[in-house]
């Protein structure tokens, strides 16, 4: 995550932070030996991560809106530095964003850095993982009259809500055409900047039913058809449009 320069963008708080500071306050009864058992972390990202939590807080000190916070390939993929305030106004109400530590955010709630992820176990908590703590909490943060739920997160994290909506799914996704034999595979890091730029594509749209999404162009993905259903709609390139937007395509 992001730790420096600090933002001067208005703050927003998490909509269960109270729950985020009972986490952080388990995190802090952790030693460095069981933080590194927990995570599965070398010794000295045991120790960074413990310094980590104890320098989070609750308040605005350190914050910044969650969409400008976390890096990596699906958030490179967002390319938020493009977005105007428009679009991020309307992500705040359209983009969720699942966090072990904060359970959900909207794109602007603002956060502090930390590390936890959803799939760690909780040895000394009455819930045994975060799946059990958070249970069918995360399903409230989506809208009732949503008629669709675009699915763009890794399956450690969508175990957290899926089993909880009955919202129609639609989880879309992404292949690149081998240059070895033609036949689209798929490529992890192709897929997880994919999956961002899809949900840029649809807050800078205003993409607002299912049908457009065959439109999606970006990165020189093409709708296909023939391998695609209402559910999974997949979209092939024949040469991946991303290089540079990951530190590991660079």
């Amino acid at each position: 995550m992001r730790t420096r320069p600090e933002t001067l963008l208005p703050y927003q708080a998490p909509q269960f932070l109270a729950r985020a500071e009972e986490l952080a306050g388990y995190l802090r009864s952790l030693d460095v030996s069981e933080v590194a058992h927990v995570m599965k972390l070398s010794p000295d990202k045991a120790a960074s991560t413990v310094e980590l939590m104890a320098r989070w807080s609750s308040g605005e000190s350190g914050s910044r809106p969650a969409i400008d916070a976390f890096i990596g390939d699906i958030y490179s993929g967002l390319q938020v530095h493009t977005w105007t305030p428009a679009d991020r106004h309307e992500a705040n109400g359209r983009l969720l964003i699942l966090s072990g530590l904060y359970g959900g955010l909207r794109a602007c709630d603002s956060v502090v850095p930390y590390r936890l992820e959803m799939g760690y176990r909780l040895p000394t908590m009455p819930e045994k993982n975060l799946y059990q703590y958070w249970g069918d909490t995360l399903a409230t943060l989506l809208s009732p009259s949503a008629k669709s739920l675009v699915n763009l997160s890794a399956v450690e994290y969508t175990k957290a809500l899926l089993p909880y909506i009955n919202t129609p799914v639609v989880t879309p996704r992404f292949l690149t055409v081998s240059p070895k034999n033609g036949e689209p595979i798929f490529v992890v890091v192709h897929a997880k900047i994919a999956r961002g730029a899809f949900a840029k594509w649809l807050v800078v749209n205003r993409i607002d039913n299912t049908e457009q999404l065959t439109l999606f162009d970006d990165l020189g993905y093409r709708y296909d058809a023939s391998l695609s259903t209402p559910e999974q709609p997949v979209y092939v390139c024949q040469e991946f449009g991303g290089i540079g937007l990951s530190v590991r395509l660079s």
